[in-house]
């Protein structure tokens, strides 16, 4: 079974590939503590820079997390904070809302 949060990011993949298919694409990185961090998704939809953390439900970002969100932001990326639908409705109409996204795949 898989945990809470892993079922949040089978709902963003399948939400991702949804609403945008071919025009997404995705990167799960896998942390190993060498080089800087990174988030969950790391995505290019459409041209635009995205990043998406997973959360189980109500759980919220760590220190470091929160430094790597900031600092994505600062450089233009779009980021997220997934944690349920609402989040997830929320990213995908924040990233069909920038120039250039197309409807659906």
């Amino acid at each position: 079974m898989a945990t809470p949060e892993g079922r949040v990011k089978a709902k963003v993949k399948r939400r991702l590939k949804a609403e945008f298919g071919k025009h997404c694409w995705s990167f799960m990185p896998v942390q190993t503590g060498y080089g800087s961090p990174a988030l969950d998704f790391l995505l290019c939809v459409y041209g635009w820079f995205v990043a998406i953390e997973t959360k189980a439900p109500g759980k919220k970002p760590t220190p470091l997390q929160e430094t790597t969100i900031e600092l994505m932001r600062a450089a233009g990326a779009m980021v997220f904070v997934v944690d349920g639908d609402e989040s997830l409705d929320h990213a995908i109409a924040s990233i069909k809302a920038k120039p250039g996204v197309g409807g659906p795949a």
